[in-house]
């Protein structure tokens, strides 16, 4: 990677959503917690969430990762709350979609992603970038599993 390809990599507006990740702090007392790992550059997020009524009530994360990994956990700590299952899942194959085919900006409220496009050519930043938001899917799929039960 040449050193103008990291730098338009890391753009401005990257580098900002990675300082200021909204709901930055785990919860109290979720519903259901999720720690992913990347196992590439070592990055972790810790997503909890509680959900009433079918949406994403409270959320909360604790993220330690490189720069694109903070802009997508900014992006999903933004945009989560008031969310149905759907819509995350949607926000999630809409990132993949974006980094693995260039595919369309994600669906809205997770349009954001759109910012983390430059990234789709470094592969080794895709599982990284991903971790927050299929961390939340993840807790989905316990609290689905469990109503279930």
């Amino acid at each position: 990677m040449a050193e103008t390809d990291l730098i338009k990599l890391y753009s401005g507006r990257i580098l900002e959503l990675a300082a200021d990740i909204p709901n930055n702090t785990r919860l109290p007392a979720p519903q259901a917690s999720v720690k992913k790992r990347s196992p590439l550059c070592g990055s972790t997020v810790t997503v909890d969430l509680a959900v009433e009524n079918g949406v994403v009530s409270a959320f909360g994360q604790d993220v330690k990762a490189c720069a694109l990994g903070q802009a997508a956990a900014s992006i999903v700590g933004g945009a989560i709350i008031g969310c149905s299952a759907p819509q995350i899942r949607a926000g999630r194959d809409g990132l993949r979609a974006l980094l693995r085919e260039d595919g369309p900006t994600p669906p809205a409220p997770f349009e954001g992603f759109e910012v983390l496009r430059p990234a789709s050519a470094y592969k080794n930043r895709h599982a990284s970038i991903l971790l927050a938001i299929e961390a939340a899917c993840e807790a989905l799929d316990q609290l689905e599993t469990a109503d279930s039960a």
